[in-house]
């Protein structure tokens, strides 16, 4: 992710606690901005037209026009996350190039991958971004709270600690509750590398290694035996 203007987000859905879990999340994310809030597909149109947006939290079963037939109307959709009760009726969204899909009720680590996944997305680039670029990249951690903004040139490695992870960085460590997977597929895959279940480290950071171990600010940090050939052959 890099510096930029917030993300305009549409929140459609005809229940109304769901509405308001969504734009609660919104809020606590300050990349993103809640644009508006419709409780059906026939708003949500009006709203579009009149409105750029970036994102769209949109529900799949809506009253009159389902969340799937509204997208086949929309001749220039913004990206789109689906929300549903029921993960069958996601699957022909992805035939519509939806981003992801968010499982009810949703829980906020949850909602955070889709975003990040959504912001990738959107800044994709068909050339590979600058070292400037990269310097400026960063991500947010929930932490005390808070979303903390930790730039990824910062991160030294990261620690699976059972439902938590350790972000080790140059600054400071943070604890955030938060699956290490999630945090992997969050990271540049040319700059992070997993190493072990519970570990992922930065690889500009890495001072040596052995076919068992890497360096990095004279920690030792282990390489698994399911993990070694393909930490090998990138460090190779």
């Amino acid at each position: 992710m890099h510096e930029t203007k917030p993300i305009k987000c549409l929140v459609v859905d005809d229940e109304p606690p769901a509405r308001e879990i969504l734009s609660r999340f919104i809020a606590e994310v300050p990349m993103l901005g809640l644009a508006g809030e419709c409780a059906n597909a026939v708003q949500a149109m009006s709203f579009l037209q009149h409105h750029p947006i970036d994102l769209l939290f949109l529900d799949i079963r809506l009253p009159q026009l389902n969340g799937n037939e509204l997208l086949k109307i929309l001749k220039n959709p913004p990206k789109v996350i689906f929300t549903t009760a029921h993960a069958e009726y996601a699957l022909e969204g992805y035939e519509l190039d939806i981003v992801d899909y968010l499982l009810k009720p949703v829980q906020f680590d949850r909602f955070l991958k889709a975003v990040h996944k959504a912001v990738q997305t959107a800044y994709a680039e068909p050339v590979q971004p600058t070292a400037e670029l990269k310097q400026q990249a960063f991500v947010y951690f929930r932490a005390d709270r808070k979303m903390v903004k930790v730039m990824l040139n910062d991160i030294l490695y990261i620690e699976s600690m059972k439902d938590y992870i350790k972000v080790v960085t140059t600054k400071g460590v943070i604890i955030t509750k938060q699956s290490i997977s999630s945090v992997e597929e969050m990271l540049p895959e040319d700059l992070f590398l997993r190493t072990h279940r519970s570990f992922i480290v930065a690889l500009p950071k890495i001072r040596s290694y052995t076919s068992e171990l890497i360096e990095i600010e004279k920690i030792e940090i282990p390489i698994g035996k399911l993990f070694r050939n393909g930490v090998m052959k990138v460090l190779g």
